[in-house]
């Protein structure tokens, strides 16, 4: 499976942007995804996710409300849409998926096989 992730770049604050995250090889409905983030200096953060068995949303308190993952399985695609975009949001954002997953382990980045390259979000104040 390879994931290619997309839709970052650079905005002011209180704008939005929706990232994609393509998947490329065996189908994509049977894994749990989600999407991660790393800014400079600090380590890579669970941001949202979505279960493969539930479709259950999760998401990191700082961006409940602002952010929605979705999935588009006929597409093969997931999607981050993130609203109200503030600087604290700066990072490279990541997707990530598995086929098997440890729920108490979902935020994990340690859980996911695979990865997309990144893609640099950059909020401006």
């Amino acid at each position: 499976v390879q994931l290619q992730a997309s839709g970052g770049g650079v905005v002011q604050t209180g704008a939005s942007l929706r990232l994609s995250c393509a998947a490329s090889g065996r189908t994509f409905r049977s894994m749990t995804v989600a999407w991660f983030r790393q800014a400079p200096g600090k380590e890579r953060e669970f941001v949202a996710g979505v279960l493969r068995s539930s479709g259950t949303t999760y998401y990191t308190d700082s961006v409940k409300g602002r952010f929605t993952i979705s999935r588009d399985n006929a597409e093969n695609t997931a999607y981050l849409q993130m609203n109200n975009l503030k600087p604290e949001d700066t990072a490279v954002y990541y997707c990530a998926a598995a086929y098997k997953i440890i729920v108490s382990a979902f935020r994990s980045y340690r859980s996911y096989d695979y990865w997309g390259q990144g893609t640099q979000v950059t909020v401006s104040s």
